[in-house]
């Protein structure tokens, strides 16, 4: 279960309302956790919105009320581009149906790949392609034998290959194009080094793509074509990279690296009833419409710095991930910048508590503590916060992966909505049969095409 607060949700200190609460102390207040909810909704009919739904939302002074049309608006308007062609809003609906369809192939694919006692997997991509996938096996807390690479220089390609027991590992492409410079020159290197070691030109069996279904679209597809790479997947279309976290490359990753396959059909599941809970037009009862009206608040209050600040090693794959979709999507209407706890405080904190920061706005993601260390730091740290910032909580009760692929929507929600309420209050509008700015990144092919020139001299 997520909890999301605008202020921490705390029952001051008095004797359980329920013998059977489940509570984690925070300093002399206690977290609501599992509860008798009659009892407690009677008690504390203000204090409390609903402890029946699986995210519990506390409001704290924001008032939701002004924004309740405009969220309606964009909920209305991405229900009516989702599964349409161009829009890419395929993660909607379309491709959690098309995995749950499709497990069974790619955990066969996964086992295939790792006949021969291979138990390592690295991942060659870049952007969409390896932040999705990074935050979910961090989440999920199998990562310890997935190794991702990003790189183009050979010093930073030589440390990644020398970090990993190439008798143990195999390596996946990700690319969507097939062209992508970074991944390109990542591959034929590391197809170079696993002929070198080999000592045979033919390493087929030692490569896994995932890219377009298209050898038309994809220079990597026809690699797999060819016969030069054995197995692959796809990345589908109308997704974006951004909101491929259920795609191809990661279920195979999830399957490779022992999530069995009941856990990613709860999160397959999960995904899509989450998904039909933010495409609910109310806002007080949309936690992501909710989360898009407090950016959207701090924004019109000045604060166009928004700084989401997860806490736990769990979410150091979540950062990169969450910048790129708040980025790509927002532009420059709100610069989001991501950070793990507790380590940041040491040295962020004195800029960020600075009297004179004005433009600053904050997001708290974490786990309920279970302990009065934890507890402590995160309940001083959001105190001194919130005397100078607009500050909203994200809580997890748990990793199950029902939580992780709620929290993945919620996120994916609160970012189309940001930006599609953002535009609504700028009277900016944008017709059905043009992709909405928010799932789209133009800018990024200005850089491209001078890298494109430099490379063609």
């Amino acid at each position: 279960m997520i909890t999301l607060h605008n202020t921490m949700l705390y029952m001051p200190s008095f004797q359980a309302a329920s013998q059977t609460a489940k509570e984690t102390i925070v300093n002399d207040n206690r977290f609501i956790g599992e509860s008798d909810t009659n009892l407690l909704t009677m008690r504390y009919p203000v204090m409390i919105n609903t402890l029946n739904s699986s995210i519990l939302v506390k409001s704290g002074d924001m008032n939701f009320q002004p924004y309740q049309a405009m969220a309606a608006d964009a909920a209305k308007d991405i229900s009516a581009r989702a599964g349409q062609k161009g829009q890419f809003l395929n993660w909607i609906g379309v491709l959690p149906e098309i995995q749950l369809k499709n497990l069974d192939e790619l955990y066969d694919m996964a086992e295939e790949a790792k006949e021969g006692g291979y138990t390592d997997l690295a991942i060659l991509g870049i952007g969409g392609s390896r932040h999705t996938t990074e935050s979910m096996m961090n989440m999920l807390g199998k990562n310890a034998h997935v190794h991702f690479y990003s790189g183009i220089d050979p010093e930073s390609f030589s440390r990644f290959i020398n970090s990993i027991d190439l008798d143990k590992t195999q390596f996946l492409v990700v690319s969507k194009s097939g062209g992508t410079l970074e991944t390109t020159v990542a591959y034929n290197n590391a197809k170079k080094v696993m002929q070198e070691k080999l000592g045979k030109e033919d390493v087929s069996d030692r490569f896994i793509a995932m890219t377009d279904i298209s050898p038309e679209k994809s220079n990597l597809r026809r690699e797999v074509e060819s016969g030069a790479i054995k197995l692959s997947g796809q990345v589908h279309d109308d997704v974006g990279g951004r909101f491929s976290i259920f795609d191809d490359a990661t279920i195979f990753t999830m399957a490779y690296a022992g999530v069995s396959k009941d856990d990613t059909i709860k999160m397959l599941k999960a995904s899509l009833e989450a998904q039909k809970e933010f495409m609910n037009p109310d806002i007080n009862k949309n936690d992501a419409l909710k989360l898009a009206a407090f950016n959207v608040n701090s924004k019109l209050q000045g604060k166009t710095k928004h700084f989401v600040e997860y806490f736990g090693d769990e979410f150091s794959g979540a950062t990169l991930w969450e910048k790129q979709m708040k980025n790509e999507s927002l532009k420059s209407r709100i610069s989001t910048d991501t950070n793990v706890g507790p380590g940041y405080l040491h040295y962020n904190a004195e800029s960020d508590l600075d009297d004179n920061n004005k433009d600053s706005f904050y997001t708290f993601i974490y786990v309920a503590p279970q302990d009065k260390s934890t507890s402590s730091l995160l309940n001083g740290a959001m105190k001194a916060y919130k005397a100078l910032h607009p500050v909203n909580e994200i809580v997890f009760k748990d990793l199950s992966p029902e939580s992780i692929a709620r929290f993945i929507e919620l996120k994916h929600f609160e970012t189309i909505y940001t930006g599609n309420m953002l535009r609504q209050k700028a009277g900016e509008s944008v017709n059905l049969e043009t992709p909405m700015p928010e799932v789209v990144q133009p800018n990024v092919e200005k850089y491209k095409k001078e890298v494109k020139k430099n490379l063609s001299e």
